[in-house]
């Protein structure tokens, strides 16, 4: 399986709004904008679930321009938190990670 690993370890090709994208699927698009609505709480509509992928070139979800993750892999000229010494401490990776424990495994898989 193709491995497109995110700033925060997620990986992006396996992500909803990254297959919506690259098969331009209106119907996922739907889908994925619905789902994500209840489980972020967020206003979130179909024309927003556009992303070639974290650190792809081309289009990104609304959120990576303010996702503090990203932003601090940049603002250190990091690939991704796996460059950091202090991935497994990190206060801005702890959530994530509880509910996704498979992007700190993929960004393990890294080094």
């Amino acid at each position: 399986m193709e491995k497109l690993i995110a700033c925060c370890g997620l990986n992006c090709a396996t992500c909803d709004a990254r297959i919506a994208t690259m098969a331009n699927d209106d119907v996922l698009r739907t889908q994925t904008a619905e789902k994500w609505k209840v489980a972020f709480g967020a206003d979130i509509t179909p024309e927003m679930i556009n992303c070639t992928g974290c650190r792809e070139e081309g289009v990104k979800f609304a959120h990576c321009s303010e996702c503090e993750i990203r932003n601090c892999v940049q603002s250190k000229d990091f690939q991704t938190c796996a460059d950091c010494d202090k991935l497994e401490n990190c206060p801005l990776l702890v959530n994530l990670h509880q509910y996704a424990p498979d992007a700190l495994e993929n960004l393990k898989s890294l080094n």
